[in-house]
């Protein structure tokens, strides 16, 4: 049972106090104790002194906004975005890059290992993106009216509350994204509660107006090379490429095996991917449109499980509970889960590698997403050796 530390007496809402960060929770707020009462504060950095503000008191935990820095990390630099610690698109500007990768690796390190009781030797190191800055080629911005300026703010959400923030300029976005949100402001939508998804097309790749591609090109390559690696060391024949989109991953590495299968609910998706693949000149693969709970059974059975990977990349939502299960039962030699969300895919993981059904070999991170909390993974999942008995473990 969690232990309920009592609220120090000085604490109230709008009460001030001077604490000393410990840590950084996944998320990106800081974490200080004061009397072993644990307080969460954003834009720090560990080892500083800070003088904050309470906002929220909860019985275990209390929220605070920063108002100085008292004694400064020497990671500490200055944030390129003028709007940052306003807008909530960015958690980490003001820590200097190698520290973004280094507070990232420790977050997934702690996160599997109290999940899943996973061993930190398994997390590889961060691989960094080559452009931390003006990397971004999709993203969504949002139009609401402001009442006191009696115009609309076009932007996106702030970090402290659902209101928007009135940006001109995103600075982790393509310098194309960019232009396209001055065009945006110079074309405004005719009210407030409007959307508006601005996108690079991927060089060389179709993509559908809604459907799903990497934000980050910068670093695709190496996501790429964190997958085909899983699959170059494997002796596996035959690939499922579940949740496949336009095809990505299974076409990257089409090449390595003898025949693919991308499961995709999105048919303007799957339309693109056989383009995709056509363009390329890959024969030796097939997309289906289906939900992937109703077309994995049938695809297990044709392919044989000895002989077979699943590439699973879903929503940040993690795969369905059925799915897991199925694989669980079927057990394919190799499972290589890709996924930008390590809190679902950390739950999933745990799921599939219960009773010592499957061991998780390595986690690749990959900073896709650099100065935002996110990161990228790709787990290399394998099928634990038979017993003595030659039984598959239970």
């Amino acid at each position: 049972m969690q232990e309920n530390y009592p609220i120090p007496p000085e604490f109230a809402v709008r009460s001030r106090v001077i604490v000393t960060i410990i840590d950084i929770a996944f998320g990106g707020e800081g974490v200080a104790r004061l009397n072993d009462f644990v307080i969460f504060i954003p834009f720090v950095l560990v080892g500083e002194e800070v003088d904050v503000e309470i906002t929220e008191l909860k019985k275990r935990f209390a929220r605070a906004r920063l108002l100085a820095v008292i004694r400064p990390s020497p990671d500490r630099v200055d944030p390129l975005c003028p709007y940052f610690g306003e807008c909530g698109g960015c958690q980490y500007q003001h820590m200097a890059y190698p520290m973004q990768l280094t507070v990232k690796h420790k977050q997934i390190s702690d996160l599997f290992e109290r999940v899943g009781g996973f061993e930190r030797a398994a997390i590889r190191p961060v691989v960094p993106c080559p452009q931390p800055y003006y990397y971004r080629n999709r993203i969504m911005i949002r139009s609401q009216w402001d009442k006191f300026k009696q115009g609309l703010n076009i932007g996106f959400i702030r970090n402290d509350n659902r209101l928007v923030v009135d940006i001109e300029e995103c600075k982790i976005s393509e310098p194309e994204i960019n232009r396209q949100i001055l065009h945006v402001r110079q074309n405004p939508p005719p009210k407030g509660g409007i959307k508006v998804v601005l996108r690079v097309p991927p060089p060389g790749w179709e993509v559908p107006r809604d459907s799903f591609f990497q934000n980050n090109f910068f670093l695709l390559s190496k996501l790429v090379a964190a997958v085909r690696e899983c699959i170059e060391e494997s002796k596996f024949e035959y690939l499922l490429d579940v949740y496949c989109g336009v095809g990505f991953f299974g076409i990257e590495a089409a090449d390595l095996v003898k025949a693919f299968v991308g499961i995709e609910l999105d048919r303007l998706a799957i339309r693109s991917a056989q383009r995709n693949a056509s363009e390329r000149g890959i024969k030796n693969g097939e997309f289906i449109d289906a939900r992937v709970e109703e077309a994995l059974p049938a695809l297990l059975l044709r392919y044989p499980a000895n002989r077979s990977a699943v590439l699973i990349d879903p929503p940040r939502t993690g795969a369905p509970p059925e799915a897991l299960e199925l694989l669980r039962t079927v057990r394919p030699t190799r499972i290589i889960y890709v996924s930008c969300h390590p809190a679902t895919l950390a739950r999933d993981l745990n799921i599939l590698c219960q009773n010592a059904v499957y061991e998780l070999v390595r986690l690749t991170p990959l900073d896709m997403f650099p100065q935002t909390q996110h990161i990228e993974c790709v787990a290399d999942l394998r099928l634990r050796q038979s017993d003595d008995s030659g039984n598959p473990p239970a």
